[in-house]
């Protein structure tokens, strides 16, 4: 199995942390950040849908990620995340 480097973007990062930060359950967007980060560094295709070119959506309750994957790099960059 080929893994691949899953690197959440600044932005990203303070839209997760607005989301945890405001959140009830704060566990459960904990739980779905681990689960996003397990999914697309094993396989970023496997539950994931196309938006656009290179452009990908996720959704583990209660986040919703777009993401980017370089295949050569093996790298997936999430770019935006948000509350589904």
């Amino acid at each position: 199995m080929t893994l691949y480097t899953v690197v959440w973007h600044f932005d990203a990062q303070d839209q997760l942390a607005e989301i945890w930060l405001a959140s009830s359950s704060r566990n459960a967007v904990t739980q779905a950040a681990h689960r996003i980060d397990t999914i697309l560094g094993t396989n970023p295709d496997s539950k994931s849908r196309p938006i656009a070119d290179n452009l990908r959506k996720l959704t583990v309750a209660p986040l919703q990620v777009l993401f980017a994957v370089s295949e050569s790099d093996r790298i997936v960059k999430i770019i935006d995340v948000a509350t589904n």
